[in-house]
């Protein structure tokens, strides 16, 4: 899942594809790359981002998703938490709803299923804009965990299928080093549950914990990381650095194939 932020705040490429012109020359060259699913989102959710509201995210969202569906077939998420914005990017042809809140904003696990696509359900302790300063679990994987299941219990319940759900343990999203690496180290157990599993690890300030890498020095860890996931269970990996990634899973692949 290739990354494009159509956003002037976010932490890695916040403000380099805004406008059309960039935004859809980005998502040819991610294509390119090797990305399976292009990710656009129109809202920031790193810590201490501020909210937008439902036009102005549409306005940054749907013209991008526009170019994008012109001249591809590629499936397309939106990363949102807004039921508004979720039935105005399906409309434009995207794929599949990418929410970093869950489905727990109102109408949100309602539209989504009456929309009939796919969602990725994300753990968050907190609210963006406060989510890093302290963060405390007693049990990192089972409260994650726990939240993932009853969050796809829910959307199972409400008539959106098994097979649609997807989930997504929220690293960086209030969880501090240890938190991260726990759930990283465990993700397996998240991939047991018998739903698909998206990690997103690329780029994020853990890797600067443990290498003190500025972010746009941080495309070998992203991609140690990825693989990481990918070896514990990861269906989905959601990277900025598609061409890297690929390669990188590639040659584990054949490694593993052992031809």
């Amino acid at each position: 899942m290739g990354i494009l932020n159509v956003t002037p705040d976010s932490f890695s490429d916040g403000g380099r594809f805004i406008g059309v012109g960039r935004a859809a020359e980005q998502a040819r060259a991610l294509l390119q790359q090797g990305a399976d699913i292009i990710d656009v989102g129109g809202e920031s959710a790193r810590p201490g981002a501020q909210s937008v509201d439902e036009e102005q995210e549409c306005r940054r969202v749907l013209p991008v998703i526009d170019a994008v569906r012109a001249h591809s077939s590629v499936p397309i998420s939106i990363d949102t938490s807004k039921p508004g914005v979720m039935r105005r990017a399906v409309e434009a042809g995207v794929d599949m709803v990418n929410d970093v809140r869950a489905l727990r904003d109102p109408s949100a696990l309602d539209t989504v299923r009456a929309l009939g696509v796919p969602v990725v359900l994300m753990h968050m302790q907190g609210e963006p804009r406060t989510m890093q300063r302290s963060p405390c679990y007693a049990d990192v994987l089972r409260e994650v965990t726990d939240f993932l299941l009853e969050r796809a219990h829910a959307c199972e319940a409400a008539g959106i299928p098994a097979a649609h759900i997807v989930l997504d343990p929220g690293f960086g999203f209030g969880k501090n080093l240890v938190h991260n690496l726990t759930l990283l180290k465990q993700l397996q157990t998240l991939a047991d549950t018998g739903y698909a599993v998206l990690a997103g690890l690329s780029r994020k300030s853990m890797i600067a914990q443990m290498i003190d890498r500025p972010v746009q020095e941080r495309v070998h860890a992203s991609v140690a990381l990825a693989l990481a996931a990918a070896a514990r269970g990861a269906a989905l990996l959601r990277v900025h650095d598609v061409a890297a990634t690929v390669d990188a899973l590639r040659v584990t692949a054949r490694v593993q194939a052992g031809r």
